[in-house]
């Protein structure tokens, strides 16, 4: 059996998103108003009635999860695959500073071009099927009457929801970066998941996060 709903649940803004600084896999709390975004964005998902919830063990996604699971009473499930991409010693860093520091890893990397995130950081490959991983052994512990969220990071959630449905890598560009406090909701059907909804919670605005896309 499979769940019948997976809701992927982008966290909610930190001091960092706001100053264009890389994150990765460094613990940076909401702030103020990252928080209020949770609030709200977890009084929509309540309305899902999500019957079991996840979370990555980084404290903004577990901030992120703490709203929804404070209004439905779920406990989360903490799943260090839903880790945001490891940048390694790049994390702290603008994306103007890494351009300075090291120029042709920033041209890689905003060209999607093989890059390893940091000196001994994951390529967007690695993420994707660590994160993708996750999705698979989630859906699998849950039943079509299942609505599962999962509170997690942008990059990673997008590279590796793409894998999850077996969209060619060459398309991942295709589909935009989470804004905080959005999700994607994947519906199960006849034949496998679908996108339902992408980057779902509120009208286009502009993205801040780990996942520079032009």
């Amino acid at each position: 059996m499979t769940a019948g709903r997976l809701i992927v649940w982008r966290h909610g803004r930190t001091e960092w998103n706001l100053q264009d600084k890389i994150q990765g896999q460094a613990d940076i709390p909401l702030d103020s108003v990252g928080l209020s975004q949770a609030r709200s964005a977890a009084a929509r998902l309540a309305a899902l009635a999500p019957t079991r919830l996840f979370a990555s063990d980084l404290q903004r996604a577990v901030a992120t999860a703490g709203e929804l699971a404070a209004l439905t009473g779920l406990k989360i499930e903490y799943d260090e695959a839903l880790r945001e991409i490891d940048v390694d010693d790049w994390a702290g860093l603008t994306s103007s500073e890494l351009a300075a520091i090291n120029p042709e890893a920033a041209a890689r990397m905003l060209s999607g071009e093989p890059q390893r995130r940091g000196t001994n950081g994951e390529t967007i490959e690695e993420v994707a099927a660590r994160f993708s991983g996750a999705l698979q052994r989630i859906s699998e512990e849950g039943t079509s009457e299942d609505t599962i969220a999962i509170a997690t990071h942008g990059l990673a959630a997008r590279v590796g929801i793409c894998l999850f449905l077996g969209i060619p890598q060459t398309n991942w560009p295709a589909f935009g970066g989470l804004a905080n406090c959005n999700w994607v909701s994947l519906l199960n059907g006849r034949r496998g998941y679908r996108i339902e909804e992408w980057n779902a919670g509120s009208l286009p605005e502009p993205v801040m996060s780990d996942d520079p896309q032009k």
